[in-house]
């Protein structure tokens, strides 16, 4: 059997039709009759797609054959059947994600922003002669940044706990029903120069937040105090950056979750649990490195000087990520 056959026979015994399977692909039916007549061949990313939506892998829909017993299935996640969404369902899971994304984006922010205080009091106190014993800077300064990052933590789980009746759309197959998924295409459509933008500004907001410490640089003899309070603006950048990002990441993945594309295929979903497991030790590592410099035997005592711990763990997790991308890539 051709490439073509495939598609027309697998498509069949499925019960759908050419329109039916161009909606699931999100292309036109006269592209899905261009591959069923051997017109046209579909690009690498429709291909995975198609392979997905019929169940089968790559390869065989690939391989001429003239003899086909059955389909092999690609992965074993291909072999579940697909949990049915329904337009209810995912009216629902657009509105909770919605109402969720202000609690999530503070939270965020909040815990960016809690170590400010913490850099930033006893640079005041020496530049604006306030008064206070660094001891005291300190003990201010941490307490606040418990405050807030508790602050922030609460905030983010009452926002996923809302949420946790569709934890399924992360971790299983979904197969939403045409008002839902014409509901997901819209609001994607409503949403995308939204989206946008809110990147392309976090985004901005990320490079300019360095400004303030380059200036410095260029200025001889300056104090450190004033060196903590650009770190200072710094963090204030970067934190109101990740409120437009994940606002706008939390808006794109709600709809990727229905729609299954970007960071939730079935092949994605297939390996977040695992990068979930490493994301977490890692992290856990990273924090207990983090508490033994800062106040352990030997440590200095001064967190606003061991924030550069979480700038370094931050490139490295990006470089981790990356390696594993790899390695269960040729691994396959």
């Amino acid at each position: 059997m051709t490439f073509s056959e495939k598609i027309s026979a697998l498509r069949k015994q499925k019960g759908w039709s050419q329109e039916e399977l161009a909606e699931k692909l999100m292309v036109t039916r006269q592209a899905v009759s261009k591959w069923e007549s051997a017109q046209s061949m579909p690009d690498l990313d429709k291909l995975v797609q198609l392979s997905e939506a019929l169940g089968v892998s790559t390869d065989y829909l690939l391989k001429d054959e003239q003899a086909q017993s059955a389909p092999v299935p690609a992965t074993a996640e291909q072999t579940v059947k697909p949990r049915h969404v329904t337009q209810e369902e995912a009216k629902r899971f657009l509105q909770l994600q919605m109402a969720a994304i202000p609690k999530t984006t503070f939270g965020v922010a909040l815990c960016v922003w809690s170590s400010i205080v913490l850099i930033g009091l006893p640079a005041c106190s020496t530049i604006f002669k306030l008064g206070f014993s660094e001891a005291v800077c300190t003990g201010i300064g941490l307490c606040v940044l418990l405050v807030m990052v508790a602050a922030g933590v609460a905030l983010l789980l009452t926002a996923g706990g809302k949420l946790r009746e569709f934890e399924y759309l992360e971790r299983e197959p979904v197969e939403p029903d045409s008002g839902a998924r014409e509901q997901a295409l819209r609001m994607q459509r409503e949403m995308a120069s939204f989206c946008t933008r809110q990147n392309t500004l976090g985004v901005v907001l990320c490079i300019l937040s360095v400004l303030p410490l380059f200036a410095l640089m260029c200025v001889p003899s300056m104090p450190d105090g004033y060196y903590s309070l650009a770190v200072c603006a710094l963090l204030l950048l970067v934190g109101i950056a990740c409120l437009l990002l994940v606002r706008a990441g939390s808006m794109r993945g709600a709809i990727d979750k229905l729609l299954e594309q970007g960071d939730y295929t079935r092949e994605s979903k297939a390996k977040s649990r695992f990068v979930g497991a490493v994301s977490a030790a890692y992290w856990l590592v990273v924090t207990a490195v983090f508490l033994f410099y800062t106040f352990g035997p030997k440590g200095n005592g001064q967190p606003q000087y061991s924030w550069f711990i979480w700038a370094v763990a931050g490139v490295l997790y990006g470089a981790l990520m990356a390696a594993l991308s790899v390695y269960r890539k040729k691994s396959k």
